[in-house]
């Protein structure tokens, strides 16, 4: 089995040098610091409405350890009008794990590369391609990746995509490359959601990982809140007003079909998915209360979780772990909303939080390592990321609006709101806050962001 380039690298074997979320409405009102996102109001259109403009994105930042990587221009990628390498090149620097390597002219797939070359350039992986119109009018989108350290082929794929199923082609490309090189998973072919307002109107969005392809799922003259994903990936829940009070829908993802699925006395709010998808934790207030229940995936009766807490204590952003066997939540119970969790099943409730007075938008890592949160303090707040076995957390923020952070799939990275150069805009970071993208759009406020799961 080939040791990954950046199990090398990491231990020198390579070449040298080697909810109640801020955004998120609370179900009283409390806790919530902004009104960027208010009621909900009137339906929108599905998917079938046109992309909006593309975002731009910016990298910043210099990771502690980064395989450089060359990516040489695919032959004939104008055809099909996307720049394929680029494309790539970008995916992969944003991970963190990965530097770029200038890579002058293009190199195809059937390239016989000189390695002794590319290791001047100081490039410990090499990545060529090409495109070829098909007689069907599609595209052949072919790579090869060597290990230039070695000097082994790595191998490739091919793929026939139509035109606008391209910058797709060239994800996976990249998760292909990511995983070959890592032995860990991509999130370049994977989807997020995330909430825009633009001209007094509000859309909830579904865009590429790389803030591309977007397309409206609903628009509404209101605010929309709380998008989640569910595991498959298929549909959204989210919260809307459209009956003047909060309720919780569920949208198919490529019809645009919905169904209410919480429309309790009171308000109902924060859905979160199941890992199987069978049923959503949520907070609804229908016994006077704003307490944490399970509704089944197809509606029906709550159940109501035996949380404890006295009368007016409020329970509010759960939210499952990837095993499902525990529920992350925010509480006042002590008096500030502070992020506590309790077995799904029923037992006792422990307190995580304990930095600060505020603490909420819980966010449990795939793995279950760690924890990402809001806390507030100097007059600001920041993301944090806790490691679950010490309790130590650490701030990987600079900003000091940030909320609703969410996990890539792979828990490589972070995905959140916050605000900057006077517009409300969504940045990753990677989980040692070392590099970070902004993904801009002009004229956009973007908020609410949930990264979609694998299996696109």
């Amino acid at each position: 089995m080939r040791c990954p380039l950046l199990v090398r690298r990491l231990y020198g074997m390579g070449a040298a040098g080697l909810n109640l979320r801020p955004g998120r409405e609370s179900v009283t009102g409390m806790w919530h610091r902004r009104s960027v996102l208010g009621g909900l109001g009137a339906v929108g259109a599905g998917l079938a409405l046109p992309a909006l403009a593309q975002f731009r994105v910016e990298i910043a930042g210099v990771g502690a350890t980064q395989i450089p990587v060359a990516v040489a221009r695919f032959r004939d990628e104008a055809a099909g009008g996307q720049p394929i390498a680029a494309i790539v090149r970008a995916n992969l620097e944003r991970s963190g794990l990965f530097r770029g390597v200038d890579a002058p002219g293009a190199l195809d797939e059937t390239a016989r590369p000189v390695m002794a070359e590319w290791r001047a350039r100081a490039a410990d992986a090499l990545v060529a391609g090409s495109l070829t119109r098909l007689a069907d009018g599609r595209f052949d989108v072919r790579y090869k990746l060597w290990d230039v350290v070695q000097g082994e082929d790595l191998g490739g794929q091919s793929q026939a995509v139509v035109a606008a199923d391209l910058r797709l082609a060239a994800h996976r490309i990249s998760d292909a490359i990511f995983r070959q090189l890592t032995g860990e998973p991509g999130v370049f072919a994977t989807r997020v959601a995330y909430v825009t307002r633009s001209a007094g109107r509000f859309s909830l969005i579904i865009a590429d990982a790389d803030g591309e392809g977007a397309q409206v799922a609903l628009a509404s003259p209101e605010p929309i809140i709380s998008p989640a994903w569910s595991p498959d990936g298929r549909q959204l829940a989210y919260v809307s007003f459209e009956t003047q009070k909060a309720v919780v829908w569920v949208q198919e993802v490529a019809s645009g079909r919905r169904r209410m699925l919480a429309n309790f006395r009171g308000s109902n709010s924060a859905p979160a998915w199941s890992p199987d998808g069978a049923q959503l934790a949520l907070t609804l207030s229908r016994d006077g209360g704003s307490r944490l229940f399970l509704l089944s995936a197809a509606g029906g009766e709550p159940r109501r979780l035996a949380t404890g807490g006295g009368a007016g204590v409020i329970d509010t952003e759960p939210v499952f772990t990837a095993d499902a066997s525990t529920l992350y939540f925010v509480s006042d119970r002590g008096g500030g909303p502070q992020v506590y969790r309790m077995p799904v099943a029923g037992g006792a409730v422990e307190r995580v939080t304990f930095g600060g007075d505020y603490n909420i938008s819980p966010a449990p890592s795939p793995d279950g390592r760690a924890l990402a949160y809001v806390t507030r303090g100097g007059g600001g707040f920041r993301l944090m990321l806790m490691d679950l076995a010490s309790g130590r957390a650490q701030p990987l923020s600079d900003t000091r609006d940030d909320e609703s952070p969410s996990f890539a799939p792979n828990g490589r990275l972070l995905l959140y709101a916050t605000r900057a150069g006077g517009r409300d805009v969504l940045m990753t970071t990677t989980l040692d806050g070392r590099i970070k993208t902004r993904l801009l759009a002009a004229g956009i406020d973007m908020r609410e962001p949930a990264w979609g799961p694998f299996g696109r």
